[in-house]
């Protein structure tokens, strides 16, 4: 498992967000303070305050560099 964090301070941030990680087969979690959501779930991501970054957890053993390049205009 990979943490990073990212920012998502827009809607269409978090559709593009959601697009890009649906692509991949591996399991994201985003972790904000005590709350812990399924990064590909758009409801789940409003749900949290985006005005902050949030750590994505990505639970990828092999290729995390495609899934790391995928994510760079997320990344802080």
């Amino acid at each position: 498992m990979k943490t990073i964090q990212i920012s998502l301070n827009s809607i269409d941030k978090v559709k593009a967000f959601v697009n890009d990680i649906t692509k991949f087969d591996y399991d994201f979690d985003l972790v904000s303070g005590r709350y812990v959501i399924d990064a590909k779930s758009i409801m789940g991501i409003f749900s949290l305050d985006l005005s902050k970054p949030i750590d994505l957890n990505i639970h990828a053993e092999e290729n995390v560099e495609d899934v790391l390049a995928a994510l760079a205009p997320y990344t802080l």
